[in-house]
């Protein structure tokens, strides 16, 4: 599923009335309904409900959605905010018609006019602006946003939170931007929605099919996409009731060392669990005990060092190889890490550790081409720098993906996966649970498990990071968020793949 950036919002919109075709007031009413059929089984009927609507067609979205429910006997106060008096001919007809049923709009024009005393228990639709903001609210708007969230009250936006921008707000005043409860967007979720930096606007997202033109969102560019069940099941294959260990290949994890071998499990676990037939585990030589009655499925390498990555195996028995995991940073460990990059062939996934490593060596451009690496945000900046938002690490991501040739899976609540074709696409399932020590290495070892299915690179990296997330959210409905842990992650990746 593409989702677009704001600036192409309006080309789609334009699309659709032009092709379906619909005149765009019946658009706006088709979407000012959708709204209203979900704000009608969260409002209470009891509660004032205070609407404030701007000068474009957000803010005729909310008169309409008004209208609709002053038909059914809330009670309202309606707000429509404008500093010069200009509104969109789609707002003036929304308001014609909320005030042709007996409706009343206050209009506010400047700051005499905020005189409402909203209580906590009151709620608000916000419709004051839609995605086309590019600057900073100021002057009344400010106010108004201001107001709104001093009030306590449950606040609904339309679309986007007033004041928010759609994908960079590294220059916006957050003081002058709505903080809603829930967000009810239009179509797809907005990129800032997807970033770290805007959770505290844009609350709950809920996102409203209005049934923009199909062959719109097929035509107009994007390079941004959201990463699905359907899209997880297209890429799923089907096991042959004839096939044997070595159909589904060997996988190399090289991970693990004294103190740290939990890692290696949590991936040799998840690795397994995800299908491979044969996995090879390389550990220190003192780890090979704990391995071997912890994963017994797992084929033993071991190093001759007692406690930490120091030698190579022979990388030509095996399909796929990853490394990193619990590896730690000795200097032995970077010499084998050196020693890996020049000899592997096999596709390759690289994590924690060895990222540090490569990091800290300057050797990002020695990566093989279709490499997936999977750092977590500090991970990241230690690669590419600090970033001084998630909108400045995404664009980063993306750069580094183009400029190396490598699949970074950038892991968070909507985990991205940047492609160095220019695609970029943020994970749709998982859950804050997951947020616990060893999650990401069982993301590692499911990658290298689908890598040395022959899965291709992207293909492991996309369906690799879904699984990870569902199998997240099928284990927290038996542990409950609070207590879920990496190993239950892993006990549920063959379900979350049946799933799909």
């Amino acid at each position: 599923m593409k989702i677009f950036k704001t600036s192409q919002i309006k080309a789609l919109d334009a699309y659709t009335i032009e092709h379906e075709p619909i005149p765009s007031f019946d658009l706006m009413k088709r979407a000012s309904s959708a709204l209203f059929n979900e704000l009608l089984h969260l409002i209470d009927k009891e509660a004032s409900v205070y609407v404030f609507a701007g000068p474009g067609n957000n803010g005729g979205d909310a008169l309409v959605v008004a209208r609709l429910l002053k038909i059914v006997g809330f009670q309202l106060n309606v707000y429509l905010v404008s500093t010069y008096g200009r509104f969109s001919d789609d707002c003036l007809a929304a308001r014609k018609e909320f005030e042709m049923m007996g409706g009343v709009v206050h209009v506010v024009d400047d700051a005499t006019g905020l005189d409402w005393n909203i209580k906590p228990e009151d709620c608000v639709i916000d419709g004051l602006f839609g995605s086309g903001v590019n600057r900073p609210l100021e002057g009344l708007y400010a106010d108004v946003v201001k107001r709104i969230n001093n009030s306590g009250a449950t606040v609904y936006s339309i679309d986007i939170p007033s004041g928010l921008f759609g994908e960079d707000n590294r220059g916006n005043n957050t003081d002058s931007i709505v903080r809603a409860n829930v967000t009810f967007t239009f179509q797809f979720p907005k990129i800032a929605f997807l970033l770290y930096e805007n959770a505290p606007f844009v609350g709950e997202v809920k996102v409203l099919d209005i049934q923009l033109h199909p062959q719109g969102m097929a035509t107009i560019p994007s390079e941004y996409f959201l990463l699905g069940k359907e899209e997880a099941k297209s890429m799923l294959r089907k096991r042959s009731k004839f096939s044997h260990k070595g159909t589904y290949g060997h996988a190399l994890l090289v991970a693990g060392s004294y103190g740290m071998l939990g890692a290696a499990l949590l991936g040799a676990k998840s690795a397994l669990r995800t299908g491979c037939g044969l996995l090879t585990v390389h550990v220190p030589s003192r780890c090979c005990d704990v391995l071997q009655m912890s994963v017994p499925e797992a084929i033993a390498s071991l190093d001759s060092d007692e406690v930490a990555f120091s030698e190579v195996p022979d990388l030509s028995r095996y399909n796929a190889v990853g490394v990193g995991p619990g590896l730690g940073r000795r200097e032995q460990s970077h010499l084998a890490l050196s020693a890996l990059l020049g000899q592997v062939t096999s596709p390759l996934v690289v994590d924690a550790d060895a990222l540090n490593i490569i990091a800290e060596e300057g050797w990002l451009p020695r990566l093989p081409k279709s490499t997936i690496i999977t750092p977590h945000p500090k991970e990241f900046d230690r690669l590419a720098g600090n970033s001084v938002s998630g909108y400045d690490r995404l664009e980063k991501q993306m750069a580094l993906s183009k400029k190396y040739g490598i699949i970074i899976v950038l892991k968070g609540a909507n985990t991205s996966i940047a492609l160095p074709d220019g695609r970029c696409f943020f994970n749709t399932s998982g859950n804050p649970g997951m947020a616990t020590a060893g999650s990401g290495d069982v993301l590692t070892g499911i990658i290298l498990s689908l890598l040395a299915q022959k899965y291709t690179p992207e293909q492991s990296a996309l369906l690799g990071v879904y699984l990870h997330g569902s199998a997240g959210d099928l284990a927290a409905e038996k542990f409950g968020q609070t207590g879920l842990m990496a190993g239950d992650i892993a006990d549920y990746v063959g379900r979350a793949a049946e799933g799909c």
